[in-house]
């Protein structure tokens, strides 16, 4: 979203629009998955996002709430190949959303063809209108490379670019990162920041910078923080 609002203006409601309310933990379980859906009916966030083995999701009827998954995760060392039969099944199974993970020595080679034909293979199996955010794993590149890396995303048609799994050693979102993928794409494609976004202060930060879509695990904490008057600005998605 583009507004000359600031953040902090933000009501609850109008930030829980942002948010893909995240459970990516090795020892989630469904009922786990059950409790992540109650509590972003309860938010009232954008989506859920999980692991491609909790497909399909039992989401209520009436309730206003995305499916995302994620795909080559974490690592993105998969093959290009086995990234798309991931997306197509997820599809299948009812996912609005797809999450990729680039292959990072790629973009730390600066083969960014190799990038793109990757973020590419998977796109052919997400049909418009479905969304393709691609995770670059930002902390881990320079930013010639997040520059790199974005560009390539935009060229295979992603609809985002994300900074973080959550899960790399080098860390998660970044202010710094955000603006620059968000200088980058310039239009072309939105931001999701993901990775350490714990509280209110994290969210409108990475919001001022450009994002326009957070992944966070603490949904509640996040929000917390926030307003709860009518707002006028728009919804985030």
């Amino acid at each position: 979203m583009t507004t000359s609002t600031p953040a902090s203006a933000l009501t609850v409601a109008d930030l829980a629009r942002y948010i893909d309310h995240t459970l990516l933990k090795p020892e989630a379980t469904q009922a786990d998955v059950a409790a992540l859906i109650a509590e972003a009916v309860e938010l009232g966030v954008y989506s859920v996002c999980v692991s491609p083995s909790m497909l399909p999701l039992t989401i209520p009827v009436d309730a206003d709430l995305k499916v995302a998954v994620v795909c080559g995760f974490p690592s993105g060392k998969h093959a290009s190949s086995i990234k798309a039969a991931e997306a197509a099944l997820a599809v299948s199974q009812g996912t609005d959303e797809v999450d990729m993970v680039i292959d990072i020595g790629a973009a730390k080679a600066g083969r960014f063809d190799l990038v793109e034909a990757d973020i590419s293979a998977v796109r052919a199996e997400i049909p418009a209108p479905l969304i393709l955010k691609v995770i670059i794993e930002s902390a881990a590149l320079t930013d010639d490379e997040i520059v790199g890396a974005c560009r390539a995303a935009v060229a295979a048609g992603a609809d985002f670019v994300k900074t973080s799994t959550g899960f790399h050693p080098a860390g998660g979102a970044t202010v710094h990162a955000v603006r620059l993928m968000a200088a980058t794409v310039a239009g072309a494609a939105r931001v999701k920041a993901s990775g350490g976004v714990r509280s209110h202060a994290d969210a409108l930060a990475m919001i001022d910078a450009g994002a326009s879509r957070l992944g966070v695990s603490g949904s509640r904490a996040v929000l917390s923080g926030a307003p709860v008057e009518p707002s006028a600005n728009p919804a985030a998605y």
